[in-house]
């Protein structure tokens, strides 16, 4: 059985005693129900993953004693996705989930052309974000960047590639056929795909144009779709 994993965004560098959270606290000593001398792992979202020994359980302000401290490797090179906001909220969550499960680094909800729905729940994304990373036994959390238009992205300097995945006729290359060694930036259009002119602006800004396959997606399954054939080119 693997050692329950928890975040901790405030976890120190150096062993000694520490109070989880009290979210943590109530998962170890209600949900788990975790005694003293009972081991669990600690991770800070930024690489940092250490062991703790629970000294004093307590459904508020659980302690443990820190030890086998690591500073995991980031992943090399980083890919992330910019996908457009969709009418289902669910479906938006449920992409973020299996997305952060397969490895992807950042995520930047994407106002397009044909975007009809931009409600963004910052605090519960946030949340899904940090179980997925426990429950895939990650190290790293994705980061979640604020919703931005598509103009102001594509504008912006970008350490890497981009690329842009659309349903409208033209030369596409497949994901497995780009350069693996840089970090990539992708791009994920609304339920009514990016428009003529947006397609055209992104090849200007140099954006290399790709194919999912030969069936339309939904958005949210294109994005699992790209993240999938992007952490295992």
């Amino acid at each position: 059985m693997s050692i329950p994993f928890f975040y901790e965004a405030l976890l120190p560098p150096n062993p000694g005693l520490f109070t989880l959270s009290e979210e943590s606290s109530k998962h170890c000593s209600i949900v788990l129900r975790m005694k003293t001398g009972s081991i669990i792992a600690l991770t800070n979202g930024l690489g940092l993953k250490c062991l703790g020994e629970i000294v004093a359980a307590d459904k508020k302000k659980t302690v443990v004693q820190l030890s086998a401290f690591e500073q995991m490797p980031s992943l090399n090179p980083q890919n992330s996705i910019a996908i457009s906001f969709v009418k289902n909220a669910a479906r938006m969550e449920w992409f973020l989930e299996k997305a952060t499960e397969i490895g992807i680094s950042a995520f930047y909800p994407l106002i397009a052309d044909r975007t009809e729905r931009t409600h963004f729940k910052k605090e519960r994304w946030e949340q899904i974000l940090v179980s997925a990373m426990l429950q895939s036994q990650q190290t790293y959390k994705p980061v979640l960047h604020d919703p931005i238009q598509f103009k102001q992205l594509i504008q912006q300097p970008l350490n890497g590639q981009l690329l842009l995945a659309h349903c409208e006729p033209g030369e596409k290359k497949a994901i497995q056929s780009i350069d693996q060694s840089v970090n990539t930036l992708l791009l994920i259009g609304p339920e009514g795909d990016f428009t003529p002119s947006e397609i055209e602006m992104a090849a200007k800004a140099g954006a290399t144009m790709i194919g999912l396959g030969n069936t339309r997606l939904r958005t949210e399954t294109a994005g699992i779709a790209a993240a999938v054939l992007l952490q295992h080119r």
